[in-house]
């Protein structure tokens, strides 16, 4: 098959009994797709033999005489083949048996739909499956093509071997050749004489610039006019690199003669004199706009499916969690005269909120999007203090061993972010080695390391001294196909119910606000580490401050006449932050927006604190109004809240302890509390 057929973009249906074939198949002809039935398997294969883009099988019709020739057409697609199956199954109440499941196996490339299913996710289903039917015939012609240029490469440039070996009258037509193959492949030739400063190159180079015909006299300097501004930096270095390795390899873009940008490769090789000094540089061109259009496409549909997974994950843990809360105050409002139950079915759903707000906070950690409180320390000390905690999280049946470097070096960090990340490794290593033999043991170490430019290469991270804390079990380890997705929003290893997979995923986010990165390593049968990596600090270790419980802070009410000024653009929080300070027996002003705000701020009327939150519409957010606030008033307190900062520089500047932070969600007390500290401890 070189192109899909007509046939190539049509959908089986396999649903031998009852009305279902003809159901299916007016459901999707609906949505514009050409369906058709096929009464039994034999049909079926016959279809698949002809030319179909995906198949839709009812679960019942894949019974006990499933033909081998179905699998046999499956193992014989070419390797570019995947072809899809949608099976539409019964629900089910327990697990499927086991050779249902091998089938489905056998299968390959499966949708399972549960019925009942409605119309428009059955259409959206085939249609999703016939465009990656599609693709993939695409992903084929674009190897196909790949393998013929390269091919039509590599004959050249053997028969130009042959040639310049067998006769060296024929050089001139061999290059010619080359210079033919090169243009077929999309590649331009060149070289300059550094010391006549004269160029040579294909016509095709002249073309990729935008010019018909001959170019301008190029050098060095002319190719560096045309790279645009940005990327100029690059490209000189690139030239600079070049000159110490004698070797060029340079991406960047360039401003075409016609003022259209487009993407080039350039590589070459420098030829040195007896002496040792460059002689002259030799190598080809490439346009490679398209491929990167090509590369950025691939990489929006992989962003795309790892949104339509993150979200997946997060809509089943909170509609989880709304179960609880919605079920609960419903049962609550039905009957609130009974004290106790209305009490117990609260306090569920208070649990139910806070694992919500845990989740929350998992997700804006591996986003990168949480409110941090770096601050400089040794991280041997919070581990120390952290001892037997990490050693009830483990168990009594695992050893916890601790192996910390003495002189270690001091670190910028959250603690409290740090510590979450330990635990978090250190539960998981606790689940790897449950039911495993032999001894159970997990061992968190510390060290510091210099690592190279190499170390750190696909890292995203500068070379240089970094502190590293491990985490290592002597678990099962982890499969090497499931280990380049662990730190994968919602991905787990573990059994359903027993982890939503966010664990990593925070761990990750972590290290990477912190300037460093998270690495994996497991070995089946052996165990597992995880080890965070964290760029040394210059700063001197401060005393850290504790994570402890903050019940021990007593309660603050408001002193005589205090007012605050409450900034907040969501209505329900609005009320709820009025109500909860007004118990607290502050006199509230309120205002919906900066704008508002500042109107009071240049007002004559009493403020003692400004209470705002972060984010909000207007075009001034909440740090800019404390800021604001703060010059209009010297003196005046602040307090702001968020649960989401819009970036990663705000949450950094936010969290260095300027302005004090309530992270939401929040409660009376918290709020009290908060505003005690800011207060300076004042009690009313």
């Amino acid at each position: 098959m070189s192109v899909p057929g007509a046939g190539e973009g049509r959908v089986l249906i396999l649903a031998p009994r009852g009305r279902d074939a003809s159901v299916t198949g007016q459901v999707l002809s609906a949505s514009g797709i050409h369906a058709e039935a096929c009464p039994d398997m034999a049909a079926l294969l016959d279809g698949l033999a002809a030319g179909a883009g995906a198949a839709l099988v009812i679960e019942e019709a894949l019974g006990n005489d499933v033909p081998e020739g179905l699998f046999a057409w499956l193992d014989g697609q070419p390797p570019w083949s995947d072809f899809p199956f949608i099976v539409l199954a019964t629900r089910q109440v327990g697990r499927r048996s086991e050779r249902a499941s091998r089938l489905l196996a056998r299968l390959g490339n499966v949708v399972l739909l549960e019925r009942p299913v409605n119309a428009e996710t059955l259409a959206s289903a085939v249609a999703s499956a016939l465009r990656a039917r599609r693709r993939q015939y695409q992903a084929r012609e674009h190897l196909l093509e790949r393998e013929r240029a390269q091919e039509q490469l590599r004959l050249a440039n053997e028969d130009l071997e042959w040639r310049v070996a067998e006769r060296t009258q024929e050089v001139e037509a061999a290059h010619e050749t080359l210079a033919f193959a090169l243009d077929a492949a999309g590649m331009a030739s060149w070289d300059l004489d550094y010391a006549t400063g004269a160029s040579r190159r294909s016509p095709r180079y002249d073309a990729v610039f935008g010019y018909e015909g001959d170019g301008p006299s190029w050098n060095r300097q002319v190719l560096l006019d045309h790279v645009v501004e940005e990327d100029r930096g690059i490209a000189e270095q690139a030239f600079t690199t070049a000159l110490e390795t004698g070797a060029l390899d340079l991406e960047c873009r360039i401003r075409r003669a016609d003022g259209r940008v487009r993407w080039i490769s350039l590589q070459g090789r420098i030829k040195y004199d007896a002496a040792g000094t460059p002689a002259r540089i030799a190598g080809i061109l490439m346009d490679r706009t398209e491929q990167r259009l090509t590369e950025e496409a691939l990489r929006q549909a992989q962003k795309m499916e790892a949104i339509g997974q993150l979200t997946g994950g997060v809509a089943h843990d909170f509609n989880n969690l709304l179960t609880v809360i919605v079920g609960g105050l419903d049962m609550m409002l039905r009957r609130p005269e009974q004290v106790d139950r209305v009490k117990r079915l609260a306090e569920a759903a208070m649990g139910a909120a806070r694992r919500g707000e845990q989740l929350t906070q998992q997700l804006l950690a591996f986003s990168r999007r949480q409110m941090l409180r770096p601050q400089t320390l040794n991280p041997n000390r919070l581990l120390l203090d952290f001892k037997p905690l990490a050693e009830r999280a483990a168990g009594a049946a695992v050893e916890l061993a601790f192996d910390l470097d003495p002189a270690l070096d001091p670190i910028r960090i959250d603690p409290a972010q740090f510590e979450a990340a330990v635990l978090n490794l250190v539960v998981n290593a606790r689940d790897a080695m449950e039911g495993g033999e032999g001894h159970a043991r997990i061992a968190v170490s510390s060290r510091n390391v210099h690592l190279g430019t190499r170390a750190v290469a696909d890292r995203g991270v500068p070379p240089g001294p970094y502190v590293v804390v491990s985490v290592t079990d002597t678990g099962s380890g982890i499969p090497p196909d499931k280990l380049q997705r662990v730190f994968e929003p919602f991905f787990t290893t573990k059994e359903v119910g027993k982890g939503t997979g966010l664990g990593l995923s925070q761990v990750y986010g972590f290290t990477r606000s912190a300037g460093g990165f998270a690495r994996i390593d497991s070995e089946l049968g052996r165990g597992t580490t995880v080890s965070l990596y964290f760029p040394r600090s210059s700063d001197p270790a401060g005393e850290e401050v504790g994570t402890g419980p903050a019940a021990s802070i007593p309660l603050r009410r408001a002193g005589e006449g205090e007012t605050v000024l409450l900034v907040e653009d969501d209505e329900q929080v609005l009320a709820m932050a009025t109500e909860s300070l007004e118990e607290l027996r502050y006199r509230v002003v309120v205002a919906r927006n900066a704008a508002e705000a500042l109107e009071h701020l240049t007002g004559v009327e009493r403020i003692d604190i400004l209470f705002s939150d972060v984010v909000m519409p207007g075009g001034m957010n909440g740090s800019q109004l404390a800021v604001e606030a703060q010059r209009l008033r010297p003196g005046i307190k602040v307090l702001l809240t968020s649960g989401y900062v819009a970036n990663l520089d705000e949450g950094q500047v936010i969290g260095k302890g300027e302005l004090p932070v309530l992270t939401k969600p929040y409660r009376r007390d918290e709020l009290a509390r908060s505003l005690r500290l800011v207060l300076g401890g004042q009690s009313g």
